[in-house]
């Protein structure tokens, strides 16, 4: 059987989307508040960044990929209007509800699918933008996903990946020592769960660098790939442009 990563864990493919799954059913109910505390708030201006750099457009046909609880598909829904159509997915039931309850509180009904980014559950091209905040290095066959996500987009469509990075250099001692100490220490404080934010940290090494994720986003059918390099490359996020 093939394996695969789960944080610095080899385990076999079928089994990390369960175990995946199982961390993000036990943060769910503090994925927001957790966010905030261990990003200092600089998720929001992350996710604001990836808006702007979106610029969607009235009438715009537009898919939030583990969306969890919502923040991209609430600011998208806002800007395509009644013309266009946001749709909200993730893998995870609990992250999914937990996004669909605070839009459904703010009086906002938006189409949601509880699917897998390897099978994602649209014909090809009916998508104008795609996007996948914090989301594509919990996939368990990356590329499998990034071709799915090229696959739904329209020709010239493009996707935003929104993602923990490599950082610069001199940042990347201190950046262990808050990832591998402060992150599971507040994760086990505020949620009373360390080890799903252990496994967090571990899931940012392990994903690809900025190149690489580059280089694969090409192989999958993106043309043109830009990389945005935010928070000294603690975080980048990158946009394909479909061929």
């Amino acid at each position: 059987m093939a394996q695969t990563h789960f944080g610095y864990q080899t385990v076999d493919d079928a089994e990390k989307a369960s175990r995946v799954r199982g961390v993000f059913d036990s943060v769910a109910p503090s994925y927001d508040l957790m966010n905030d505390v261990l990003s200092g708030g600089l998720h929001r201006v992350w996710k604001s960044y990836t808006v702007s750099v979106a610029n969607v457009q009235p009438g715009d046909r537009v898919l939030d990929i583990a969306g969890g609880t919502g923040d991209l598909a609430r600011a998208f829904a806002s800007q395509v209007g009644d013309s266009g159509r946001v749709v909200l997915t993730d893998i995870n039931e609990a992250m999914l509800r937990t996004g669909r309850d605070r839009l459904l509180d703010e009086g906002r009904v938006l189409p949601t699918a509880a699917c897998d980014a390897e099978h994602l559950p649209f014909a090809d091209a009916s998508f104008d933008l795609a996007s996948v905040a914090f989301g594509l290095r919990n996939m368990t066959h990356k590329e499998a996903a990034l071709k799915e996500m090229a696959r739904v987009l329209r020709p010239g469509g493009r996707l935003l990946v929104l993602e923990f990075s490599r950082p610069a250099e001199p940042l990347r001692k201190a950046y262990d020592v808050y990832s591998f100490k402060l992150m599971p220490m507040l994760g086990k404080l505020i949620a009373g769960d360390a080890e799903s934010y252990r496994y967090l940290a571990e899931s940012i090494r392990m994903h690809p660098d900025q190149a690489t994720l580059k280089a694969m986003m090409k192989d999958a059918g993106f043309g043109h790939v830009d990389v945005h390099n935010l928070a000294a490359g603690i975080v980048a996020l990158h946009v394909g442009v479909k061929c």
